[in-house]
């Protein structure tokens, strides 16, 4: 191998996710905007920003460099979905943009995340149709559940900019209904067979990975969208009649996120005190900032589309854990890079 190739082993290497990251600060961005904490939101903003920007230029190369790699990840059943995390993370950088009223950049976000998230949706089924390799729930984790964040997080920037589309505000509107039910249905059937995984079939202690968290994410970016969509105007008459069904829905996606927590946690627990699983960086982990950031945030929402105060202190209270695990998280990578790593070690 020549030195240059020994040099970029961390690159062959790199998690296909990393724009975890990204959706993890900028989430927490959005949170303390929302809570009116606008010194440390500024802070993670730029972090948000500068990380989506750094990444998509390191994913660049990577494909440059290492097409075949990439093609690999992305026909791979285990990691088709984890692509997903640039679709999220460019519709998280889009709201940052709107909520600075930068408009303009914020809709080419969600034009360059719809155009992601459409390439991204029909090679991942297509995969997972005609891949005759595994073909068992054994295949079936957290990650897979990324693709609902990343439709959701088409709703929830669409939301905000459908202003900007002019005349076509109204198809948009329903194009955002429509992404929010496909969302919904996604998640349904995901969440099914990974409970079904989870609860009757074996599991190796490896398989319990920080993507389980993503399962609690995917249904509090879900009540998220559904709450952004009650507080819009439905521009169409046709609309109204409909937000009934997305406030109830929305809380019951809430509760289910709630439910997750408590389990989660003890997952946590058993493999690091009962199973004694050491606890290093891993990658994944951004995976459990994004959830807890976007449960605040949605905590936040639904107190005002419910007009019930006590959700917002919880949002208040989850804002604070989502920073220190946020903090903890980029500890372990600032300590990863400076330990001269050369190699992504994660198991899907």
């Amino acid at each position: 191998m020549s030195s240059n190739a020994t040099k970029l082993v961390w690159l062959k290497d790199l998690y296909p996710g990393y724009f975890g990251l990204t959706m993890a600060t900028g989430i927490i961005a959005i949170a303390l905007k929302m809570l009116e904490m606008a010194i440390l939101s500024e802070v993670m903003y730029v972090i948000a920003v500068i990380s989506w920007l750094t990444l998509l230029v390191i994913y660049i190369w990577r494909l440059i460099r290492f097409p075949k790699i990439v093609w690999a990840e992305l026909t791979n059943p285990s990691t088709t979905f984890i692509f997903f995390t640039f679709v999220a993370a460019t519709n998280v950088v889009g709201i940052l943009f709107d909520l600075h009223e930068l408009n303009q950049l914020a809709l080419l976000c969600w034009v360059f995340a719809l155009l992601g998230w459409l390439s991204l949706l029909h090679c991942s089924f297509s995969i997972l149709t005609i891949h005759r390799a595994k073909r068992n729930l054994n295949i079936v984790h957290g990650g897979w559940l990324i693709c609902i964040v990343g439709t959701q997080s088409l709703v929830i920037l669409g939301i905000n900019i459908v202003d900007q589309v002019g005349i076509y505000a109204e198809y948009m509107m329903v194009g955002l209904y429509m992404l929010w039910g496909i969302g919904l249905i996604l998640y349904t059937i995901f969440v099914t067979l990974f409970c079904y995984r989870i609860f009757f079939l074996n599991m190796e202690d490896e398989d319990y990975t920080p993507l389980m968290w993503v399962i609690m994410g995917a249904a509090a970016i879900s009540a998220n969208a559904g709450s952004t969509l009650s507080l819009s105007d439905p521009i169409m008459p046709v609309l109204i009649a409909l937000h009934s069904v997305v406030d109830a829905v929305s809380l019951l996606a809430w509760t289910w996120a709630t439910w997750w927590i408590p389990l989660l946690v003890v997952i946590g627990y058993w493999k690091r005190f009962i199973r004694h699983i050491p606890l290093c960086y891993n990658p994944m982990q951004w995976n459990i900032v994004f959830p807890l950031g976007m449960y605040a945030v949605t905590s936040y929402q639904l107190s005002l589309a419910a007009d019930f105060e006590p959700m917002s202190w919880i949002a208040q209270i989850m804002v604070w854990v989502a920073i220190i695990v946020w903090a903890l998280v980029m500890f372990g990578l600032i300590r990863h890079v400076f330990k001269h790593n050369t190699t992504e070690k994660y198991h899907l």
